[in-house]
């Protein structure tokens, strides 16, 4: 259709009048606006040493299917919606596979993948290598973009991702650091995988990022996921006196570590710990010893967002949640809602469904307000890149209540929206 009228009163004309000799003639009508089904598909570690990370797939997806029953309207024709989920089972080569069955076998429209580099590097390399468009989040984003040879100059032409970086977590920490007295010598825990090698990068990873915040960083060496004994790299720390760790640990490693750290004798005034302690499951694991135990924090009830989808806010997505489950938000509960925001976003804004080309130029436009925070890619550290925002918190023991602990935001400097809830203590 054409804006002026004379072009709209004859094309409506013309179709009032093929309706018209449809009906008198005894012809099935045909269906009006009904398009192709979209295919989403979404690759994530429902089980392995990650499915902390996938937690609240369940919840989300139930959500999210309800959200799209209807359809999503394009160009003014609606298109079924379908989602087709994958388990890594934590394993990357098992990623790239899933992810390459997802593209080649069911000849999905858009990715959608979260979940650590171990989970969304393979997927992201995998949709790279045949022309797929694909959305991830939920690690820093060197570790993305980086990790998978990424160019400053060019970045990605397929892949987008959306997160934070390390200059915000190192910001975070020190900022927590900067309030405990310390000799601010710094252990780090750095497994030998995609998260690990990208923290530990001496060019791109925490330890330059820490020097300039006047912090040293001591690398013992990287260790192999799953390792059963710590005790050389709780020596290095003992002997260097490392007040101050961090790292980005898997769940069990970090328990592991924190066992043998105590049973040692090894007390840092401070552990600023990513991925390892972000969720319930994993700290209660811990017991009593994980109070004030510090880590970054992503999103929250308290964050001041609301989802672009159903208008909830983090609150009351946090509250559903423990509501429908019976458990304890969980950090990645806003990353999983927000892909979904924006991959209904960018379909809506998709000027033609089944044209990766259509679906790249509507990610790069996007510009939206989540529930999570702006995800925009045109103002990133990178090509390909949107930031969100990052805060810190120390885990809380509670003595009465539902839960066994709680995350109290104690460091909001990098981003003062969110607001903050107590302040950063030494551990005892």
């Amino acid at each position: 259709m054409t804006s002026s009228s004379s072009g709209f009163s004859r094309r409506r004309a013309l179709c009032c009048m093929a309706v018209g000799a449809a009906v008198a003639g005894g012809f099935p009508l045909p269906a009006i606006s009904r398009g192709r089904t979209i295919k989403l598909g979404y690759v994530t570690p429902k089980t392995g040493p990650l499915a902390a990370f996938a937690e609240a797939d369940d919840f989300i997806l139930s959500g999210v299917r309800s959200e799209f029953a209807n359809g999503i309207k394009v160009s003014g024709v609606t298109h079924p919606v379908e989602i087709l989920v994958k388990d890594t089972q934590s394993n990357p080569n098992r990623a790239a596979e899933v992810a390459s069955k997802l593209i080649l076998d069911d000849e999905i429209d858009l990715m959608l993948v979260s979940s650590a580099p171990e989970t969304i590097n393979p997927v992201s390399d995998q949709c790279e290598l045949n022309e797929v468009p694909c959305i991830s989040t939920v690690a820093p984003w060197q570790a993305w973009f980086f990790s998978r040879g990424g160019n400053p100059e060019n970045g990605f032409q397929y892949t987008y991702h959306f997160f934070w970086g390390f200059e915000d977590i190192i910001a975070v920490f020190a900022n927590m650091w900067d309030k405990v007295d310390s000799n601010r010598k710094v252990g780090g825990l750095f497994p030998n995988d995609a998260d690990g090698t990208a923290w530990a990068d001496t060019k791109t990873g925490a330890p330059p990022l820490f020097k300039a915040r006047n912090y040293s960083v001591l690398n013992p060496g990287q260790y192999a996921n799953l390792t059963d004994d710590f005790s050389a790299i709780i020596g290095r720390f003992k002997a260097e006196n490392c007040q101050l760790i961090t790292g980005a640990p898997i769940p069990p490693d970090f328990t592991t570590f924190w066992n043998q750290a105590r049973q040692q004798g090894f007390r840092p005034k401070a552990a600023s710990i990513a991925k390892a302690i972000l969720f319930p499951s994993s700290v209660e694991a811990l017991g009593k010893s994980a109070h004030n135990l510090s880590c970054e924090v992503w999103w929250s009830p308290s964050h001041p967002f609301q989802s672009s989808l159903t208008g909830a806010s983090a609150g009351e997505l946090a509250t559903a949640f423990t509501r429908a489950t019976g458990r304890q938000w969980t950090q990645p509960i806003g990353f999983s809602h927000a892909l979904f925001e924006v991959a209904a976003d960018v379909l809506a804004r998709t000027e033609e469904i089944g044209e990766p080309a259509a679906v790249l130029k509507a990610i790069a436009e996007t510009n939206l307000e989540t529930v999570v925070g702006t995800i925009d890619w045109s103002s990133g550290p990178m090509r390909n890149v949107a930031k969100t925002p990052l805060v810190g918190a120390q885990l809380r023991e509670v003595h009465k209540g539902a839960f066994p602990f709680d995350l109290v935001i104690t460091s909001n400097e990098t981003a003062p929206v969110v607001p903050a809830g107590g302040k950063m203590e030494a551990l005892s």
